[in-house]
């Protein structure tokens, strides 16, 4: 049996010192008779490397330093491979993340202001795509028999004269029923009044008399107010020509030869995005081209059932308000209601309360039909957004651009939706093919 033996260190003797020194594995030691003596402890006896109780020890300091810090509170970001704060992955993510949606907020932010200086061009530029988008189908029908010039001149002339066409029918109507309106109106406003004085509202006659008296001075006094508004609604008038005649104009173009126009703007882009704007561009066009040709369907279909109700109830002005509620049926969601809302007054002030309450019920049952039957069905190929996008849609268009914001948020964002999708599909890598078995092998 044999019993394992520990050297001493050894002693190593330094002379010429002042004082005498006994260092051992570098710890000085003082000597006497002036003599330095420093002890050197030997390397490892298994591996022959450096003693590691020192790298040890340094280790443990640290460890420990680092709990009194965590004790604290204080935790030191780990460090880089250079030495520098490492910064968490999650963190990384998110400052790109953040920086990206600043570009892009900016950029919208740009695109918005020059829209919004120049709004009288992006409206009609608006109003001729969707005049095209109506009367393209028509225009290729007649092409198979006509010049395409002749066609495009064949089918914008009939558009206009039938939109004329209606606007006599319904001037005519307003100008047939004046004098029986008048006096209707009249005879209403009494009865609305009598209704008011008796209970559950108990109105007091002399409150009712005090208010007609105070909307005649507000008029007598503002009439300076009321003539310039008129002026400068004239003004404003003269704007919407001048807008539905630059849609009118580009249309001509855009029936003719739009898709050589587009195919020129492809081509001087770049050969790496031609082909993504291309998918993009047929997948705007046809959303765009589908929910125009829906939500003229549904107006057509909400403007006659309104007018077949209206002539039935025996209320005024049946006409021009099917053609009210045409117009605001292209407003999703808050036209209609709104159109039949004006069509219940008229009611009110004509027939009395029992054919208004008729008329609000008739808002109801055209707001179901067109939300669970026309909606569904007409619109689902062409728009696919959640009724509550919808409705948040039409409300920011409202807030950011009024009624024209309101007609043009929905088409818009349901083709920044179908143009995400389209080159969501091109960039999804295909599925995986079988390949095909060599028929040299017998496989």
């Amino acid at each position: 049996m044999s019993v394992p033996v520990t050297r001493p260190p050894a002693l190593r003797h330094t002379v010429g010192a002042p004082s005498g020194e006994c260092r051992a594995d570098g710890v000085a030691g003082t000597g006497s008779g002036g003599t330095r003596l420093e002890m050197s402890r030997p390397s490892h006896p298994q591996s022959g490397k450096p003693d590691p109780v020192a790298p040890s020890a340094e280790r443990g300091h640290r460890i420990r330093k680092a709990s009194r810090q965590a004790l604290r509170g204080i935790t030191p970001p780990p460090a880089g491979p250079g030495g520098e704060p490492r910064v968490f992955p999650a963190l990384r993510t998110a400052a790109a993340y953040a920086w990206r949606i600043l570009v892009v907020g900016v950029l919208v932010y740009a695109v918005f202001s020059v829209l919004g200086r120049f709004h009288e061009i992006a409206v009609a530029v608006f109003l001729g795509l969707v005049i095209t988008a109506m009367l393209r189908p028509v225009t290729d029908l007649l092409a198979r028999f006509l010049p395409r010039p002749l066609a495009v001149a064949v089918t914008l002339i009939g558009s206009i004269l039938l939109a004329l066409g209606v606007l006599a029918l319904v001037g005519g109507s307003v100008a047939g029923e004046s004098t029986g309106l008048a006096r209707e109106f009249r005879a209403g406003i009494n009865r609305i009044e009598h209704w008011l004085q008796q209970p559950p509202f108990r109105l007091n006659p002399e409150a009712l008399t005090d208010v007609q008296s105070r909307i005649g001075q507000f008029l007598s006094s503002h009439r300076s107010t009321l003539i310039s508004t008129a002026v400068s609604g004239a003004g404003r008038l003269v704007e919407v020509l001048t807008v539905f005649a630059l849609a009118l104009f580009s249309s001509v173009f855009f029936i003719h030869s739009g898709d050589r126009q587009w195919g020129w703007f492809c081509d001087q882009l770049p050969p790496a995005a031609r082909e993504r704007v291309m998918v993009g561009g047929r997948a705007a066009w046809r959303t765009f081209t589908g929910y125009t040709h829906g939500i003229v369907l549904v107006a057509a279909i909400n403007a006659t059932l309104v007018g077949v109700a209206l002539f039935a109830l025996g209320v005024p002005l049946a006409v021009p308000l099917a053609l009210l509620e045409f117009f605001a049926a292209f407003i999703p969601l808050i036209g209609s209601p709104i159109a039949l809302a004006v069509a219940a007054v008229v009611a009110l002030a004509a027939k009395g309360p029992l054919i208004a309450a008729m008329v609000v019920a008739l808002i109801v049952v055209i707001g179901q039909i067109e939300g669970h039957l026309l909606h569904p069905i007409v619109m689902s190929w062409a728009v696919r957004l959640h009724p509550v996008v919808v409705a948040f849609t039409v409300i920011g268009g409202a807030i950011a651009a009024g009624v024209m914001g309101a007609v043009v948020a929905v088409p818009l964002v349901s083709v920044l939706w179908s143009v995400h999708q389209a080159l969501r599909r091109t960039d999804e890598p295909g599925p995986p093919q079988n390949p095909a078995p060599d028929r040299g092998t017998g496989s």
